[in-house]
């Protein structure tokens, strides 16, 4: 049996748009340490906790029009983030693939569960009636959790489940959505010794 690829699993990826300009850096080999600086500080405590808990290292600076509003900023981050991860991936080789957390964060319950399949889909559930409209941070709304994780799921080629169990507080409830994806992300990258190839009865994922 041959084990994993000691291939380094890095990416850098740079956008820029009329309405942002994004630079980034990624270590799936990495500690969780971090860097980031998007001009959208609830976006940053959100990217750091990814880090942290998915054991990736991270550097990110982005600027936008965050005078208009944060949306296009969270949004370019989270597509740079997606292309970054896939082309960190690279043949997928010696992956475990899959990935499943259920993380608290005092009365917020998440679970998330990670496929690295190459399908990117996107569920997403639970969070209470009105979340979206919820201003965390004074410029992060609630509504763009589930718009971080679906341009993370499809540019990355993922499969992801995320579902809120309990949670009354909006910065506990997106706090441990995305330390559950981080968790789970981070049993999915990992290399297993006993995984010969690509963990696919296709062949590729």
């Amino acid at each position: 049996m041959s084990s994993p690829s000691v291939t380094p699993r890095t990416a850098e990826v740079r956008r820029a748009t009329s309405e942002s300009t994004v630079e980034l850096s990624l270590d799936l080999d990495g500690t969780g340490t971090s860097s980031i600086s998007t001009s959208v500080p609830f976006f940053d405590h959100l990217l750091t906790a990814f880090a942290k808990h998915s054991l990736t290292d991270l550097t990110v600076t982005a600027t936008g029009d965050t005078h208009i509003d944060a949306h296009h900023t969270v949004e370019d981050v989270s597509i740079v983030l997606g292309q970054a991860i896939r082309q960190a991936l690279g043949d997928k080789r010696g992956i475990s693939r899959y990935g499943d957390a259920l993380v608290p964060l005092d009365e917020a319950l998440a679970q998330a569960v990670v496929d690295i399949s190459g399908r990117p889909f996107l569920v997403h559930d639970g969070e209470p009636a009105g979340y979206e409209f919820h201003l965390i941070g004074g410029h992060f709304t609630g509504s763009l959790v589930r718009h971080c994780f679906e341009a993370i799921a499809f540019h990355a080629g993922l499969t992801v489940h995320v579902r809120v169990l309990s949670g009354r507080d909006p910065h506990h409830i997106a706090e441990a959505e995305f330390k559950a994806f981080a968790r789970a992300f981070r049993q999915a990258k990992a290399l297993d010794p006993l995984v010969d190839g690509i963990p696919s009865t296709k062949g590729a994922l």
